[in-house]
């Protein structure tokens, strides 16, 4: 008989995202990405930083102020990296796991990549207009996304 009470392949992929969100050195919002085909194969993952290359030490991390001495002008999301990191791998009909729902930026570069799928933890700017944007966009687009549903497990890691 098989084990009980294993996790599913959404908490699963979830945690994987939720994990990879511990590599970001942003100091407010943590973001990370995990994109999975239909054979519940993980193609890629990703969080926000920094472009490859470019001291993280010597990045503006500040969230108020002139543009370009915010971070705003210069991170690269999580669902960016995800999809860049993928390496060209064909994602057409693929599912992406993030652990915030994604900016109207992040939700073009999530169509014109072919993903079919958004399944996403928190929600918490639904009222910005990147946000609005964001969802009517993929309603356009026919691609389907749902909050992720938690089930009160908690998975711990210790490394």
């Amino acid at each position: 008989m098989k084990r009980e009470n294993y996790i599913t392949w959404d908490e699963y992929f979830m945690g994987i995202a939720h994990l990879s969100k511990e590599r970001s050195k942003d100091p407010s919002t943590q973001v990370g990405a995990c994109i999975v085909d239909k054979d519940h194969r993980i193609i890629s993952i990703g969080y926000n930083g920094t472009p490859n290359g470019i001291d993280d030490s010597d990045f503006p991390w500040d969230r108020e102020g002139k543009p370009l001495e915010t971070k705003y002008l210069y991170v690269c999301h999580g669902e960016l990296n995800a999809i860049m990191n993928s390496g060209g791998r064909n994602l057409n009909g693929a599912t992406i796991y993030v652990t915030l729902f994604p900016c109207n930026e992040c939700t073009k570069i999530i169509i014109q990549s072919g993903i079919k799928r958004v399944v996403y933890d928190s929600d918490k700017y639904a009222n910005t207009d990147g946000v609005i944007a964001s969802k009517r966009l993929l309603d356009m687009a026919g691609i389907q996304y749902e909050q992720y549903e938690h089930h009160g497990k908690k998975i711990e890691i210790e490394v």
